[in-house]
């Protein structure tokens, strides 16, 4: 369903530990915005909706409501540092076209 690498779970479990809820979940989803029509969200969640997607990657679990899981699925979610900061790097077979900063994507 979602893959996480390495890196991306260690950032998603360096983020988490600052979180007041030791067991929330790791939320994926998508907006409308963005250069390219949607936009990448993330968020920790206390718990899952009844009718979420519930996945794990990497000892992380992921929630994603049913609505998104259709631009989501397959996604890989990467973490990279470099000179400018660190940042997500989503690999989406899903998006038919994304702009250049890779956080929004038009969906095929």
């Amino acid at each position: 369903m979602i893959h996480l690498s390495k890196t991306a779970a260690t950032e998603v479990k360096r983020l988490k530990s600052k979180y007041p809820n030791p067991n929330a979940l790791f939320r994926l989803g998508v907006e409308s915005s963005g250069c390219s029509g949607l936009s990448y969200t993330m968020a920790f969640d206390g718990a899952p909706a009844p009718e979420d997607a519930v996945c794990e990657s990497e000892g992380v679990q992921i929630a994603i409501a049913p609505q998104h899981l259709k631009y989501l699925n397959e996604l890989t979610l990467d973490y990279s540092e470099d000179l400018m900061g660190g940042g997500f790097r989503y690999h989406n077979p899903n998006a038919a076209q994304s702009c250049s900063c890779g956080n929004s994507f038009s969906a095929r």
